[in-house]
């Protein structure tokens, strides 16, 4: 018989090729295509549990399988909100539950929304900082102006600069598409008190006949307004021709209409002629558009006036930037798109709407609705895409700060890391700096770690590519210190790499290394094969990272189980060294059996050991084990080869033998325990320490 100190050590390390003839077997990859083939489909609890396959392929992958008849328990597991405390699954002492519920998105916080609440904070931010942006620029534009027009000479001067051609333009209501240069050119070198001058010949001689037009026009609408009463009241009078009164009517709407479209263009003619005339008697230049020896371009007066008419002409900015306007705004954001179901909601609700494009600078008067849509229709992914042909960032902004598809639906964020993985990575992180801190040194070592977990959850939803994530190497050390890895060993160039390999193929560069580890990491994230964020890939309940791991885990017990089949000492040796890296304490040992098996085993100690009151049997784990040692694969394979040496010397009788007493290890149904008594263990709370 092939020893289990032998066995092991092959497998250990053999382990890829081990998974890969499991993989390969006809049953498992039948139930796994079945599984990648069907899990799409499901929409609720109900439908998952109502699928055999789907749900004991789960169950077995997660190591649950002596649960699955449990189904009322299984399904208030899978509903409960892992971000609450307090919830079911929270407070259940077994981690595996945990980690099943975490594996699905049953729960309802995965619900598709138009924004999530980093990428609506992240939006306030934006607003906020572009706000102030705006206002700054009118300051900055407003300083340059007054540093710059001492020392101009001549009307080209103004007009050949642009910053202050457009601060000349904004202050006097200059439509700069109406006005070619050359009008605005003579304009300036006018002097409108002078009847000859062009803008006294060409613009103010104009003045009378417009306004004789407008007078006019005014009072056309008055009149037309009325016959549209006499007509309208006439319609109630005994013998009244209605069919012919009501004719009459909309020939004078029709007469109002135009009438009205007449004042509004005259008004706006009239007030275009008083911004010309205004400009002109502003500056001093000469008819040649020279200044007269020793005079400024403008008066002290008439700069003063110029800088009024020009924060004038931006009151819009000035007011949308006022605290209460944006806290207002912010207000009714927040309020808003949380009701945001479709594009076409967020392009019909103006709070939102307004806000959004306001955010990133777009104004939403001067963009139609039409191309709005189309930009956040476009598949960030693809370079062709309607998005980047505009060659303008501000509307990949937008498109990226919300959720919606090629049909303007709502679909998944657009974000590096899924928010359930980010909060794994965060606890594992704390377990790892924790585990490895003096008993003294631990509560001021698990503070900070906190502190360093919410920075890493602030930071990494800002990332926008694996290049971005790589050079920030305060966030890769966070990672790689979670996965139980020293980031002094890891070089950027080698994550490089790992990040840059296909985790589809099995012989890509991440798969085939020694260290699982590295493809595990690299699958946390949500990168293109570009290295670009990429949206969450949903299948059914679960994300595709969330598939990839499930059905990796499937292939995982499916090994440990063939293996004990047919040596039990072999599947205790790989369940421990699976679960090495989530111990943080004895406590954790010796609260699950198998472990406590292979610890006592390893140092051959008695199993009455057992009967003894836990915090004694804690100190004999302490004495024996650093349990800051298991975070190091090289020690816990060293520590698992003295166990199958040490399994081998304590079961020479029952190695080999088909079902050996150490399978109830593993067993819930086998150990004597009636099922009330597993499921009142499970929901037991963990006991403080």
């Amino acid at each position: 018989m092939v020893s289990t100190y032998f066995s092991y050590n092959y497998i250990s390390h053999h382990l890829k090729q081990s998974l890969t003839r499991v993989e390969q077997q006809a049953d498992i990859a039948k139930e796994a295509a079945y599984y990648k083939a069907n899990i799409g489909k499901v929409k609720t609890v109900d439908d998952f549990m109502k699928d055999y396959r789907l749900y004991h392929y789960a169950m077995k992958a997660y190591g649950l399988e002596d649960m699955a008849y449990a189904k009322a328990f299984m399904k208030k597991v899978l509903e409960s909100d892992l971000s609450d405390g307090t919830s079911f699954v929270n407070k259940l002492v077994d981690k595996r539950y945990r980690e099943f519920a975490a594996a699905f998105s049953f729960n309802g916080t995965e619900k598709p929304v138009a924004q999530s609440e980093d990428q609506t904070d992240e939006m306030i931010g934006l607003y906020t900082a572009t706000m102030k942006k705006q206002v700054d620029a009118l300051t900055d534009a407003s300083n340059y102006y007054s540093s710059k027009i001492g020392s101009i000479t001549s009307a080209d001067d103004i007009l050949n600069d642009d910053r202050l051609r457009n601060y000349v333009y904004s202050a006097f209501g200059i439509d700069e598409s109406k006005w070619t240069r050359d009008t605005i050119s003579q304009v300036l070198r006018s002097d409108p008190s002078d009847p000859n001058s062009y803008v006294s010949t060409t613009f103010t001689s104009q003045l009378s006949g417009l306004n004789a037009q407008l007078t006019q026009a005014k009072s056309d609408v008055t009149a037309t307004n009325t016959k549209i009463a006499d007509y309208t009241a006439q319609l109630s009078q005994p013998g009244a021709d209605v069919n012919q009164l009501n004719i009459q009517i909309l020939v004078e709407k029709y007469h109002l209409e135009t009438y009205t479209k007449s004042v509004s263009s005259l008004s706006d003619q009239i007030a275009g002629i008083g911004n010309l005339v205004d400009l002109a008697g502003a500056f001093e230049f000469l008819p040649d558009g020279s200044l007269p020896p020793g005079q400024s371009a403008q008066t002290a007066a008439n700069i003063t006036l110029t800088k009024q008419w020009f924060d004038d002409s931006k009151s819009e900015v000035y007011a949308a930037a006022s605290p209460l306007s944006e806290a207002l705004a912010i207000t009714q954001f927040r309020t808003a798109v949380v009701k945001v179901n479709s594009l076409q909601a967020f392009v019909s609700t103006p709070t939102v709407y307004n806000f959004a494009l306001g955010s990133v600078g777009l104004d939403p008067a001067k963009v139609s609705k039409d191309t709005i849509k189309a930009v956040l229709e476009s598949d960030l992914t693809d370079p062709k895409s309607f998005v980047y042909k505009l060659k303008d960032n501000r509307y990949v902004e937008l498109a990226r700060a919300f959720n919606f598809d090629a049909k303007g639906n709502l679909t998944t964020p657009l974000v590096a890391q899924d928010p359930a993985k980010v909060l794994d990575i965060a606890k594992d992180y704390v377990i790892a700096v924790v585990r490895g801190a003096s008993t003294s040194e631990q509560k001021a070592v698990r503070e900070q770690a906190q502190k360093d977990a919410t920075a890493y959850q602030e930071a990494i939803g800002g990332v926008d590519s694996v290049s971005e994530l790589l050079a920030n190497r305060n966030l890769i050390n966070f990672v790689l210190i979670a996965k139980g890895l020293d980031p002094k060993k890891v070089s950027t160039e080698y994550l490089k790499k790992i990040f840059a390999s296909d985790l589809n193929n099995p012989k890509s560069f991440a798969n085939t290394e020694t260290d699982p580890r590295f493809a595990e990491i690299a699958s946390s994230f949500n990168f293109d094969s570009k290295g670009n964020v990429a949206r969450l890939p949903m299948m059914g309940p679960q994300k595709q990272t969330q598939l990839r791991e499930t059905q990796a885990n499937y292939l995982q017990q499916s090994l440990e189980q063939q293996q004990g089949d047919a040596n039990p000492g072999i599947r205790l040796a790989l369940y421990f060294q699976r679960k090495a890296g989530e111990i943080t304490s004895a406590y954790d040992i010796l609260a699950d059996k198998a472990l406590s098996e292979v610890f006592r085993t390893t140092f051959n100690l008695p199993d009455s050991m057992a009967a003894m009151p836990i915090d004694q049997q804690a100190k004999f784990v302490d004495k024996f084990m650093k349990i800051k040692d298991l975070s190091d694969p090289a020690k816990v394979e060293k520590l698992l080869g003295r166990f199958s040496a040490m399994y081998d010397i304590r079961n020479s009788d029952s190695v080999g033998q088909a079902q050996s007493p150490l399978l109830n290890l593993f067993q819930g149904s086998g150990s004597g325990l009636s099922d009330s008594t597993y499921l009142a263990i499970a929901k037991l709370r963990s006991s403080p320490r």
